[in-house]
């Protein structure tokens, strides 16, 4: 069994996980479907996952790997979103991010580029 890393979360953002977890945007709930249940490629995927002071749409703790999904959430927010991925790369985790757009047109390739990218984290963390 691997061991887990232990990721620093803010306990006040344990109940707004929860409720974005409840109230999960149509993109979110249509990448949900295939990381849920250790479907892709057997790895443990949480969704709206607290850590540090921010919470990500998925996260996988095996992999240290954040999805996000850009929605209309986001617009606006460059400055905020950079500061956030940089403190998560900071924590050792890898941020992968893509539009709604993209989601909801191109799941495949959204999906294949996941699938890439945990391949990639395979072959170089044996």
């Amino acid at each position: 069994m691997k061991h887990k890393n232990i990721i620093p979360y803010n306990h006040n953002f344990v109940e707004k996980a929860r409720e974005l977890r409840n109230n999960s945007t149509y993109t979110e709930r249509l990448l949900w479907k295939y990381l849920k249940r250790k479907r892709l490629k057997g790895y443990d995927f949480d969704r709206q996952k607290p850590i540090d002071n921010y919470i990500v749409d998925f996260f996988c703790n095996e992999l240290m790997l954040a999805i996000e999904i850009d929605g209309i959430s986001h617009l606006n927010k460059n400055e905020y979103d950079n500061n956030r991925q940089q403190i998560l790369e900071e924590l050792g985790i890898a941020v992968l991010r893509f539009d709604g757009y993209e989601v909801i047109n191109n799941l495949d390739g959204v999906l294949t580029s996941i699938v890439t990218w945990i391949g990639e984290y395979e072959r170089t963390h044996p």
